[in-house]
């Protein structure tokens, strides 16, 4: 089967391998269409070719660049003749004007579709985007959803085919392992590590759990965003900024590394009236390097990190921090979390498992 995929998201060098997987089984012939680039708010993303084997990727012009909701291929219907594929990989959310366009072109040559969502919160869009959505869920052939809230809310927004629920991207193991040894004698590192650093992120919670922390320790937070000079401010007010390194974007190729040097990694999300943790990817990620885990209640986090790490009610800084003091005191704990949050990933988000659960959808698509 022709396999053509849609993916700004694909741009991402890590994320990439999930393709390479894909590509690997025998009836499937893949091909994906990226940006050059994507002028995201926290900054450009440009096209990182990392893993490439296998499939063809193509780079295409977009229109509206940066416009997560009216961005659009130009040249799709173009590459849609030249393909002929038999299914069309939507890698986007079904209220965008280019899932509606590529889902309008794509029954033009007989081919079927799919769109992907992580949408968890139910939220009303205004014209044109409410009456694109309305198409695209009345007329898509599958949906594959990120999360287990975004089936209650597809589903009562109208959509009744067929879905199953797998995560954009899984992890490599190979990359993202745990290191050689820790060195004991530096201390508890905590670490943060999101793209941007939002309100919504949480990270100031983090900051006041660590403020009454004895003994040696340090915080590291990765990321950029209009929130830094604040969450710098409190560091200063609450007496920390010995101890706390701000370490700006880290490139994704480089994630690994920052997270092997971790004790634990904390995901601190608080719940917005329009956002709630969607997944939480660098969740996994850290897992899969033995690195222990303490998410917020918020969103898909519990169901992310399931019994291989610790869950805190959201805005708890003090109940966040009897949980740091637990893995700072009792090493063997941490490493036993650290061990069972690997031994999760392997078994449900490596990119294999993610790639192989996709493919078995592309079947399903096929055999309708």
């Amino acid at each position: 089967m022709k396999v053509l995929m849609l993916s700004k998201a694909c741009l991402v060098g890590a994320y990439q391998s999930k393709l390479e997987e894909i590509a690997q089984f025998d009836d499937v012939e893949l091909t994906v269409i990226v940006p050059p680039v994507w002028l995201d708010p926290a900054g450009p993303v440009e096209l990182e070719r990392a893993h490439t084997q296998g499939y063809r990727l193509l780079v295409d012009p977009i229109r509206f660049n940066g416009q997560f909701h009216t961005y659009h291929f130009p040249k799709l219907k173009q590459r849609l003749a030249e393909i002929r594929p038999d299914i069309v990989h939507i890698d986007e959310e079904p209220y965008n004007l280019a899932t509606w366009l590529a889902l309008r072109e794509a029954r033009q040559v007989g081919a079927k579709t799919l769109f992907f969502t992580w949408q968890n919160l139910e939220k009303q869009y205004p014209l044109p985007f409410r009456y694109l959505e309305q198409q695209v869920l009345a007329g898509v052939d599958f949906a594959i959803m990120g999360n287990q809230e975004a089936v209650c809310v597809w589903r009562n927004k109208g959509y009744t085919g067929p879905h199953r629920v797998i995560p954009q991207f899984g992890v490599d193991p190979n990359l993202f392992c745990p290191p050689p040894q820790r060195d004991e004698g530096r201390g508890f590192i905590i670490g943060a590590a999101n793209r941007r650093l939002l309100p919504e992120k949480g990270v100031d919670v983090l900051l006041r759990a660590a403020a009454g922390l004895p003994g040696i320790w340090r915080l590291h937070i990765a990321g950029d965003g209009p929130s830094r000079p604040s969450l710098e401010q409190l560091a200063r007010d609450l007496g920390i900024t010995d101890r706390v390194f701000f370490d700006g974007p880290i490139a994704s190729l480089q994630m690994p590394a920052y997270l092997q040097q971790l004790d634990v990694l904390v995901l601190s999300s608080r719940t917005m009236p329009n956002w709630k943790e969607q997944f939480g990817r660098v969740l996994i990620e850290a897992m899969a390097c033995e690195t222990a885990v303490i998410g917020a209640n918020s969103g898909e986090i519990p169901h992310v990190i399931g019994g291989a790490g610790l869950v805190f009610e959201e805005e708890d800084s003090a109940g966040l921090r009897e949980q740091l003091m637990t893995l700072m005191t009792q090493r063997e704990r941490r490493d036993s979390l650290g061990r069972h949050g690997r031994e999760r990933v392997l078994q449900y988000y490596t990119q294999q498992q993610i790639a192989t659960q996709t493919v078995v959808v592309y079947r399903d698509i096929l055999a309708q």
